[in-house]
């Protein structure tokens, strides 16, 4: 969203939510974790701007994707994306020269 954009409301922001889980639901299906992480927490803040009545509009398949499942992989129990991983290190191969 522009700076220069008045905040969204009603119904656009209900088309706004059901947008931005969709697109992170593909980012998930391709594979692309970051860009998934980053889309699902942009659709959740604004998610959790809605009304009871516009929640009860998104479709349900929608709200399950970005409040169960999508919790599993990216809640707050889950090591930060970024860090390198400790553990035994990689082995070296050794070519013919």
């Amino acid at each position: 969203m522009a700076p220069d954009d008045a905040p969204l409301t009603g119904e656009a922001l209900v088309k706004e939510v059901c947008r931005r889980i969709r697109v992170a639901r593909s980012y998930w299906d391709a594979h692309n974790n970051s860009a998934c992480r980053k889309e699902r927490d942009r659709a959740l803040q604004l998610y959790n701007t809605l009304t009871k009545e516009q929640k009860e509009q998104i479709p349900e398949v929608l709200k399950v994707w970005l409040r169960y499942r999508s919790e599993k992989y990216f809640g707050a129990h889950r090591t930060p994306p970024g860090g390198k991983a400790k553990g035994k290190p990689k082995k070296q191969r050794f070519t013919k020269d």
